[in-house]
């Protein structure tokens, strides 16, 4: 059963600007693993899904676009 929480605000630099996000516990936890196996920096890896959503036709807000990418990420990994 997952460990439900609420929402933790936190503070990252995206092409040198602070923007804050909030994302459950889990999806943090996951995004810094990700970032981790990626070999960089947690702020670069939201910086590159940020590039992204903003490429689509209706951008989501940030922390959408975020859970939406480690979805992704999670459904193209073998079981």
């Amino acid at each position: 059963m997952p460990d439900y929480a609420p929402p933790k605000k936190r503070s990252v630099l995206i092409a040198g600007h602070q923007t804050s996000i909030s994302l459950e516990p889990m999806f943090w936890a996951a995004l810094e693993q990700a970032a981790r196996d990626r070999g960089c920096p947690l702020n670069a890896l939201v910086a590159e899904i940020d590039v992204a959503r903003l490429d689509a036709d209706q951008p989501p807000n940030l922390t959408s676009a975020i859970r939406q990418w480690l979805f992704e990420r999670t459904a193209e990994r073998p079981s």
